[in-house]
């Protein structure tokens, strides 16, 4: 049965940012599907709602949340190093609504350290979980965006590129910074194939967000707390991307803070700090490179590997 909403899946959305992710596309009107590994029974939840940062928060429990909310929601379980558990997933959110309109990656896993420091085994749980698990996504979502007329969006969290990113986390930089150039390879895809009511979009938080990522990297005394946001800013950020122009924002790697600003949409953003009257650190850049260089008209015969495999079997 088709949902008469738009329906969005947020991949990663059982804590903290995507669940507040959820909550908020489902009260502006969105069929959620939540999907992230965690599961539980939400109804033997005590107390309810838990804490969005805790292991009580769970993809059930933010399906109920959003539920008696009013809104519409199902939890659907994902473990997104596996490519056949994400088919599965897209399968299922088009058996239930019938249709896909958006699709958020805010799926990750994430080990700030030295390379000396970083195993090769905890690199490649990072490589699955982050740029594979975003491929495999993208990938088995567009057959469902293909029979949607062409029309949909997705976003990325990952951060536009830039030095210092990489500096005491290399191994999880791998793996961000290749979102993102897939959030900019496949940009120009859309714009070749005609592609003009798909956008996608990268957006990264300008001060750190209280999720339960800050807290177990931080371990938080309550003097760091004056350096958080509410992940509301996140998901504001978000739902003015999903409100713009296509054309505007497909390949764009923004940060949460500079989209809302530059767009009109906030100037004080006081609002969002989670200690009141404090005025967070910004952790990224005032301005940031462009990728765009000079270049020759003529890119030369353009190589399809597809193409090639194609006449090679013929």
């Amino acid at each position: 049965m088709t949902s008469n909403k738009p329906v969005a899946l947020v991949i990663g959305a059982s804590r903290g940012i995507g669940r507040q992710i959820a909550i908020d596309l489902a009260q502006k009107g969105y069929a959620v599907v939540v999907a992230a590994k965690t599961t539980s029974d939400a109804y033997k939840t005590i107390p309810f709602p838990p804490e969005p940062n805790s292991s009580q928060s769970t993809i059930n429990t933010v399906e109920r949340e959003i539920r008696e909310l009013g809104g519409d929601a199902t939890a659907i379980p994902v473990d997104t190093r596996y490519v056949d558990q994400i088919h599965t997933l897209m399968d299922e959110t088009v058996r239930t609504y019938g249709r896909l309109d958006v699709l958020i990656y805010n799926s990750g896993a994430i080990w700030w350290s030295s390379v000396e420091d970083t195993s090769v085994k905890r690199f490649q749980l990072m490589q699955k979980v982050n740029p594979e698990g975003l491929y495999a996504s993208v990938q088995a979502a567009l057959p469902y965006f293909g029979k949607n007329g062409w029309k949909g969006r997705i976003i990325v969290v990952s951060p536009p590129i830039y030095s210092r990113f990489f500096r005491g986390k290399t191994a999880y930089a791998m793996g961000k910074v290749a979102m993102s150039v897939l959030t900019k390879g496949l940009a120009v895809d859309f714009v070749r194939q005609g592609r003009k009511d798909m956008a996608i979009t990268s957006i990264w938080p300008a001060c750190s967000i209280e999720s339960a990522a800050t807290e177990s990297l931080t371990n938080l005394e309550p003097s760091t707390k004056r350096d958080l946001r509410k992940p509301t800013i996140f998901s504001d950020a978000i739902l003015a991307i999903l409100e713009a122009p296509a054309e505007t924002v497909n390949g764009l790697l923004s940060i949460d803070e500079d989209f809302l600003r530059d767009r009109g949409r906030v100037t004080d953003f006081r609002k969002y700090s989670v200690v009141p009257g404090a005025n967070p650190r910004r952790i990224m850049p005032a301005e940031f490179p462009t990728l765009e260089v000079a270049e020759q008209e003529d890119e030369g015969q353009r190589v399809d590997s597809t193409k090639i495999y194609k006449r090679a079997k013929i």
